[in-house]
């Protein structure tokens, strides 16, 4: 087995590519040891020194390390030994109930469900693939018809990037303003 990786905006998260699906039910994404339970890969990730968050994409692991902690070159090693383990040891991904996480549930009647649709769409076909290639993601949390403030999460290499502010600004709120006229601003949320 071969796993390629790759260096994302964020200098303190590295994408790992096993060459295989992972998460097509939905990105996963994994903050703690505690959290980390529902996955044996997740688990075994959170046992390297140094890791912090562990992130679930479509065909990609994004693994993310403490800011001043080890350097890449002492951790990737261990990191691609528990990737290459899991896969080899033919474990499930994801223990019994474990789901993808995606946009927020709140319920938009009206006008406002039409704007949040559009909002999802365009998140989902135009920003999302956009992300992902830099080992993150960004979903949908909400949306105030009052304001026309959107509050999207993010999410995998996205999480703490010095650059994400940027993102947010320049890519996504302009895309979003420019096809649904009603967004008047982008905010993050955690």
């Amino acid at each position: 087995m071969f796993i390629q990786t790759e260096p994302t905006p964020n200098p303190n998260t590295l994408k790992f590519l096993p060459g295989r699906a992972l998460a097509e039910d939905g990105a996963h994404e994994f903050a703690s040891i505690e959290e980390a339970q529902a996955s044996p890969l997740a688990e075994a990730l959170f046992q390297v020194e140094g890791v912090e968050r562990v992130y679930f994409g479509p065909d990609f692991v994004s693994v993310s390390k403490a800011d001043g902690g080890l350097s890449w070159s002492q951790m990737k090693a261990p990191i691609l030994a528990a990737v290459m383990d899991h896969f080899t040891s033919g474990q499930p991904l994801f223990r019994d109930g474990a789901a993808g996480v995606s946009h927020g549930a709140d319920v938009y009647e009206g006008e406002a469900a039409q704007i949040v649709a559009e909002i999802k769409d365009l998140l989902d076909t135009r920003i999302r693939p956009a992300v992902a290639q830099d080992g993150g993601d960004i979903l949908f949390d909400r949306y105030e018809p009052d304001t026309g403030v959107v509050y999207l999460r993010m999410r995998g290499a996205c999480s703490g990037c010095p650059s994400s502010s940027a993102t947010l600004r320049a890519g996504v709120e302009n895309t979003l303003r420019h096809y649904v006229p009603e967004v008047t601003r982008v905010e993050q949320t955690l």
